[in-house]
């Protein structure tokens, strides 16, 4: 990601942009030609015309773009930007334009509780967020009361699809675990596995404990199964010693990629050499500031997205996102690109228009997600159930060379 970033409080953007693209599925290819920039700055609104007669749809997204996880949600805040550029482009949703808001929570529950009634008083129709889980969770209570519409790209603890109101792309933290055994397994990664994770974060200990339980079923034996908290997160001397003792073959790490980042400099230090493999918390490795890249060579994460996938919407989604941001989206870049076209697909197939109140309009969005399929950037074929759940297949990259690479 961008090493520094103003701090945005709100970029309001309806876009309309020249060039035609071409929908794939329901979602679009993602053209290399991206729409005009969006002015950046706090309280500065940018507006375009809008569609004869059709007035615009609000979407709000709510995410961290300052604090330790800026990462996450200043990726969240692009992808997101970069597909309402190209559904405004070409037409907006049922012929309304949309207009988006995102609010910095900075990761905080209490922050994005206030984001959030910020954009209700902006005017938000649907909620696209927020990013982390915990925020999620918060906001969820908010947006339930309200019958607001939230998909969020990227929260994965359970609860974040709690309400009737909530549906989420990304896998949630259990079904991370799960599959994170059943690939390690499937594929004899390894049969002694040694776990070191955060008992502390509800994201972390979502995963391990599926993966616990999981691993028995594929042949995977934990040789040693290691805590950290919050409060005790950059000396891993002790965790990482008991897994090379064990005789680990691998080490899962369902953590963040701040804390893997110092996991991976102190094995080296110690002379640990195994395999690492993580989930979707270890997106953004590569970006930790003044980390030596070679020390992520051959870790492996479990992620619905690898920047260098060969298909045409991939490789033009990357395309955009580098002519317009400078840098490489990671997974949830593309969690909020595939968020905003599955809020357009299922829009359009409930017949939202831009006059309708939020709480009308969530009520066609809970049924019409149930009823859409997207061909999108994390899996083709997606679909919702009703309990807000993604049916999608799982997939893996390795880091080689400094790039994510497709397994």
């Amino acid at each position: 990601m961008k090493k520094s970033m103003k701090k945005l409080l709100s970029v309001t953007m309806a876009v309309a942009m020249a060039a035609s693209l071409t929908a794939c599925g329901g979602q679009s290819s993602g053209s290399g030609t991206t729409g005009a920039d969006t002015k950046a700055s706090e309280g500065a609104k940018t507006e375009a015309p809008k569609a004869s007669g059709e007035g615009t749809i609000k979407i709000g997204g709510i995410g961290p773009i300052t604090g330790s996880t800026a990462i996450y949600g200043q990726a969240v805040m692009n992808g997101a930007e970069l597909a309402i550029n190209e559904i405004n482009a070409n037409g907006g949703i049922g012929g309304a334009q949309i207009e988006y808001n995102f609010q910095d929570d900075e990761g905080d529950t209490e922050k994005a509780v206030n984001a959030y009634n910020t954009l209700k008083d902006w005017g938000m129709q649907v909620l696209m967020g927020t990013v982390t889980s915990a925020p999620c969770i918060a906001v969820g209570a908010e947006s339930s009361n309200d019958n607001m519409f939230q998909l969020t790209p990227s929260g994965s603890a359970v609860d974040c699809t709690k309400f009737e109101n909530q549906f989420r792309v990304c896998f949630s933290d259990p079904n991370q675990g799960s599959a994170s055994a059943q690939y390690i397994g499937e594929n004899k990664l390894a049969t002694k596995v040694a776990v070191i994770y955060d008992s502390s974060d509800v994201y972390s200990t979502g995963i391990h404990d599926k993966f616990i339980s999981e691993a028995g079923n594929q042949g995977i034996e934990i040789v040693a199964d290691e805590a950290f908290t919050a409060d005790n997160n950059t000396n891993f001397s002790v965790q990482l010693q008991k897994a090379q003792d064990s005789g680990a073959e691998l080490v899962f790490l369902p953590i963040y990629y701040s804390q893997a980042a110092l996991i991976l400099a102190q094995a080296k230090q110690m002379g640990f050499e195994t395999s690492f493999f993580g989930c979707d918390g270890l997106d953004g490795l590569l970006n930790v500031e003044n980390f030596d890249t070679t020390l992520a060579e051959n870790v492996m994460l479990l992620t619905p997205f690898a920047a260098d996938a060969k298909d045409e919407l991939t490789q033009k989604f990357v395309a955009s996102y580098k002519e317009k941001y400078k840098e490489t989206p990671n997974q949830f870049a593309a969690d909020a690109y595939d968020a905003i076209y599955a809020i357009k697909a299922a829009s359009e197939k409930a017949g939202v228009t831009a006059d309708m109140d939020a709480s009308t309009i969530c009520d066609g969005l809970k049924k019409a997600m149930t009823e859409i399929t997207i061909n999108g950037l994390t899996g083709e074929n997606m679909k919702w159930t009703a309990d807000g759940e993604p049916d999608k297949a799982p997939k893996a990259v390795k880091i080689v060379n400094g790039v994510y690479n497709a397994m």
